[in-house]
């Protein structure tokens, strides 16, 4: 699957160690004098290392790249005791991780590990309703945020523009979108056309509401090997219940129903996909499972 990992540049690398020490989850090494990457597995891609280097030798890349694994990066962890698990942990809660926050305190228990959660504030924070859960590194406008609200705190006023978003998380184009960000497991996902949300004028309700968003253009966007890619690491690795493909009736718009199907015959997994074909007046022309 296509991720974002970090790369070392060996020749600005001075060996320092810097970026090994700051990486608590062990995915770098000093070999033959250079920082290297040890796993795929181990690297976050969120980046904390990045701050440590006083070279600029390491950035974050989108690359194919094995899924970050929390149980191993727990289990390489534990050895090294209650400063480092805490580190870790702390790692995740600063960039809001909250998915993989949550997977690895429920794993160290298991282990009848006994850490002063305390200390940093975590349990409180472990609450997969607060407010914006980020997914730190890279530019901040693809920065990947939960925003789940409690309806309960919604207050309508009856003024237009006090409607609230049905908006689960940011970002929302495919291309920006993390397969593995952990609004993604266990989710209905909404694969809009990028027109759909112009055209249709209850969309965030009528269509949005409970789903995950990801929108794209299966005429005008480029690479779209990377969409199969990511769709079918949602189904597999991010265990998404069913995706609904919203496309507009010009002829143009039938291949993203194309890449969602190929996602779904390249998947493991099997799951149910939802066509809706809207017209460019704004009315459901048809809605059938496919």
């Amino acid at each position: 699957m296509k991720r974002t990992i970090i790369k070392i540049d060996e020749e600005k690398c001075t060996g320092c160690g810097q970026c090994v020490t700051g990486c608590q989850e062990g995915a770098l090494q000093l070999i033959d004098g250079k920082a290297r990457m040890i796993s795929d597995l181990f690297c976050d891609g969120l980046g904390a290392c990045i701050g440590e280097c006083s070279e600029g030798a390491i950035e974050l890349i989108e690359r194919e790249a094995e899924p970050y694994n929390e149980i191993s990066v727990i289990e390489r962890i534990l050895p090294k005791g209650e400063k480092s698990l805490l580190a870790h942990l702390k790692h995740l809660k600063d960039h809001n991780e909250m998915g993989f926050l949550v997977q690895g305190i429920d794993y160290i228990k298991t282990k009848n590990v006994n850490i002063d959660l305390s200390s940093i504030n975590i349990i409180k924070e472990t609450n997969m309703n607060n407010e914006h859960h980020h997914h730190g590194g890279g530019c901040p406008g693809s920065r990947a945020m939960d925003l789940k609200v409690q309806e309960d705190n919604i207050v309508s006023t009856g003024i237009i523009t006090d409607v609230p978003s049905q908006l689960r998380q940011w970002p929302v184009q495919l291309h920006l979108l993390n397969p593995m960000a952990s609004y993604f497991q266990n989710a209905d996902v909404l694969l809009a056309a990028d027109c759909v949300a112009f055209t249709v004028g209850n969309f965030h309700n009528s269509m949005l509401k409970g789903k995950i968003l990801a929108i794209a253009c299966p005429k005008l966007d480029s690479n779209k090997e990377s969409y199969v890619e990511k769709l079918t690491s949602m189904i597999d690795n991010a265990k998404i219940n069913t995706i609904t493909v919203t496309i507009m009736e010009v002829p143009c718009c039938g291949g993203l129903l194309q890449i969602a199907k190929l996602a779904t015959q390249q998947a493991i997994r099997k799951i149910p996909i939802k066509q809706i074909v809207i017209g460019i007046r704004g009315n459901i022309i048809s809605e059938n499972w496919v």
